[in-house]
């Protein structure tokens, strides 16, 4: 059972041992020290941040989350996903996997999840996920199904995986009259599926992001939050998110997904008007075999990946690609590499073909 280490002062306190040295020291007798070990430093908590752009352009509730869980003394925790900080004006940890744009549906039809926790192995997911569904006029009963699917490939990635879902903030943009009590209706389904859902070694936990949150003060479009907005949002996450640090989060028993480390290169092999032919090179730095590999790929300037080959292809709304092996070019020995090319479709703004490229491992060794 893994817990976070929260700061604290100690006393220092004179070992019995010691004072007895002291004792004998003028009789020429003494004991030579024993050599302790120092305990092994626990890997930190994995948290996801998943959603769409409440979540993750800029989503700056998770720098205030982050920052109010640190004063608090939760300083082993690592924020992760495959999308990088955006700014917020605070320091902080801001790998998240929140996707703008982003249906939960489209999430879970186009299995777009599982590489993305291949990647990032989180414990912990935080999950404010579905604005765009209950937008699009999509039903409760469709988005839950998608909930349930996302769920199952968690606790695959994570048999004990904490999972925190919130039940939406309130939505009133102009463009949409009816959404307001879509969200409402949709928020009321959530607390009946966390309970047939959640298990006792997968638990689920709801966090009222609802009640209290004016789309009047606490956005800026009727939709996204503005500073007040984050800061609530943040408050109702902290205390479900604490108490789950506090009760421990086991170790993730790894298994065939338990990732080697990997390094990942992206070259550009030709270029035309309109787009390039993309190379990514995946090697196994790790010292034991690998027995498959997932890479993620995020193109410069508004590129677009369209076609690959030597893997198999998963595209997410704002253009990140996921790539993972072929049946034929997932096991690496130490030191060995597989690559896989691309067509790249690109804005004649674009510049230079360029992509920020990171990978994941599956070691055969366990």
């Amino acid at each position: 059972m893994r817990r976070t280490r929260r700061s604290s002062s100690h006393l220092r306190i004179v070992p019995v041992l010691g004072l007895l040295a002291a004792l004998l020291l003028p009789l020429g007798i003494t004991f030579a020290p024993r050599a302790t070990a120092a305990p092994a430093a626990a890997d930190p908590v994995r948290v996801m941040p998943l959603g769409d752009s409440i979540t993750g352009s800029p989503g700056c509730w998770r720098a205030v989350l982050w920052n109010r869980l640190h004063n608090s003394g939760y300083t082993d925790i690592d924020f992760v996903g495959t999308l990088p900080p955006q700014g917020c004006g605070q320091a902080h940890d801001g790998d998240n996997e929140g996707h703008g744009g982003e249906l939960v549906t489209n999430v879970a039809d186009q299995n777009l999840l599982p590489g993305r926790l291949a990647a990032t192995r989180p414990d912990i997911v935080v999950m404010h996920f579905g604005t765009n569904d209950v937008w699009s006029s999509i039903t409760p009963d469709r988005i839950l199904a998608a909930y349930t699917k996302l769920v199952t490939q968690m606790r695959a990635s994570n048999p004990d995986m904490r999972i925190l879902v919130a039940q939406l903030i309130p939505m009133n943009p102009a463009s949409c009259a009816a959404c307001a009590q879509r969200v409402v209706d949709f928020n009321a389904r959530i607390p009946d599926w966390a309970r047939a859902t959640g298990t006792e070694r997968s638990p689920i936990t709801v966090v009222d992001q609802w009640t209290g949150f004016s789309t009047a003060t606490d956005t800026n479009d009727g939709v996204h939050p503005n500073a007040s907005g984050d800061d609530k949002i943040a408050a109702r996450w902290f205390p479900a998110l604490k108490a789950v640090l506090d009760a421990g989060v086991p170790e993730n028993p790894g298994g065939p997904g338990e990732p080697a480390a990997c390094t990942a290169r992206f070259r550009a092999v030709s270029t035309w008007q309109g787009g390039y032919q993309g190379e990514v090179t995946v090697t196994n730095t790790s010292a034991s075999a690998a027995s498959g590999w997932t890479a993620t790929v995020v193109p410069a300037g508004g590129a677009r990946i369209g076609q690959v080959w030597n893997g198999t292809l998963t595209t997410a709304a704002d253009g990140t690609a996921t790539v993972t092996n072929a049946a034929w070019n997932g096991a690496l020995a130490p030191g060995a590499s597989a690559t896989f090319g691309f067509v790249a479709t690109a804005p004649a703004t674009a510049g230079a073909p360029a992509a920020t490229v990171t990978c994941t491992a599956k070691s055969s060794a366990n």
